[in-house]
């Protein structure tokens, strides 16, 4: 637990560097190759972020402490992963995403490595086979299909934010400027580049399946499945869906916790992902450029989620102590929702 914290802190950090614009690139190069050595650097901290996330480099030495404070087989795993995402980013920096094959360049670097570094150290632990943290494919595959949920996904956000991260490879079949795909006029060719992305992001389902298989710990099991299902969940409402170019495309709150609460052993998940590219397949339309490329990757995904009666495993019932946790997830998050709404109509009558 101390290791994952630690390790996602430290990334935190980093990425808090990458995503800062008032940081001048001959200054955050440097920055981000150099970064893992300030692990062992007591004191070091850097003060003039001007991002949300800046305390973590404010108070840089706290974590360092605690990072020195871990087993040597954690800080060692956390120290070269830090080291390879910070050369990664600093890469990315300077040029765009061009082809598809630099796409899983960049997620690679991004959130594959967290994957890969996130496996190590169940390995390292014990709680899980040495396999999980030896086979660097699998545990990258997780990360990709994250990230690349999230890329698709924000596409509006990012543009509003001057980011790209969609494959020039692809939308410029589709555009002539990526950010062209939000007129209007344009979103039929926008939906189709959509659909074509979110077939790509589908390739990496059989690999989470078979990741996930090799998991026999409870609590990693449910680490990282949950947020996987929340993908393809994600995926199946942002398919063929124009509002992706429009606002923001979000499931449902009730059924991120459904899912939460189901997610707790290889054959829910299993069946899970094939709900959802059930879903898919179904609004595959005929016209559809991509639409014979989604029909086979999603029969691939049917063919490892299909053993038994895939929706009969829905029905487990998870440790009692997991679904008091989720029980309580659930309460807050309502319980913040709605105080958040509360206070966006107050401030909006106090304008008004």
């Amino acid at each position: 637990r101390h290791a994952v914290c630690i390790f996602y802190l430290v990334l935190r950090a980093l990425d808090t560097v990458e995503d800062d614009m008032s940081i001048p690139l001959d200054v955050k190069v440097p920055m981000l190759h150099e970064f893992h050595s300030h692990l062992y650097q007591p004191d070091w901290k850097y003060t003039e972020s001007k991002e949300k996330d800046r305390q973590v480099l404010e108070d840089f030495p706290t974590i360092s402490m605690e990072f020195r404070n871990l087993s040597k087989v954690y800080q060692d795993v956390i120290s070269d992963i830090c080291h390879k995402m910070g050369v990664g980013m600093a890469e990315f920096l300077e040029k765009k995403v061009d082809s598809q094959r630099e796409w899983d360049k960049y997620c690679h670097y991004v959130a594959g490595l967290v994957g890969i570094g996130l496996s190590r150290l169940f390995s390292a632990s014990e709680l899980e086979d040495s396999i999980v943290g030896q086979d660097t494919d699998l545990a990258n595959s997780m990360g990709l299909f994250l990230q690349k949920t999230n890329i698709i996904r924000d596409y509006l956000e990012d543009q509003m934010e001057g980011r790209e991260f969609w494959p020039r490879e692809v939308w410029s079949r589709y555009a002539k400027k990526l950010s062209d795909l939000a007129k209007p006029e344009n979103i039929d060719v926008a939906v189709q580049c959509l659909n074509e992305l979110i077939t790509n992001a589908l390739h990496h389902v059989p690999d989470v399946l078979t990741y996930l298989s090799r998991l026999k710990n409870q609590s990693v099991f449910n680490f990282c499945a949950i947020p996987q299902v929340m993908a393809i969940a994600t995926l199946a409402a942002c398919y063929n869906n124009q509002q992706v170019f429009r606002g923001v495309v979000k499931i449902r709150k009730g059924q991120a916790v459904t899912l939460m609460m189901d997610a707790t052993n290889i054959q829910a998940v299993k069946a899970i992902m094939y709900q959802y590219v059930e879903e898919i397949y179904q609004k595959i339309p005929s016209t559809d450029p991509s639409s014979n490329k989604t029909q086979q990757v999603i029969a691939s995904i049917r063919a490892m989620s299909l053993p038994g009666s895939p929706m009969a495993s829905r029905h487990h019932y998870s440790p009692i102590y997991l679904s008091c946790a989720m029980l309580l997830a659930a309460l807050s998050w309502q319980y913040l929702s709605t105080l958040s709404k509360a206070t966006e109509e107050y401030v909006q009558a106090g304008e008004n």
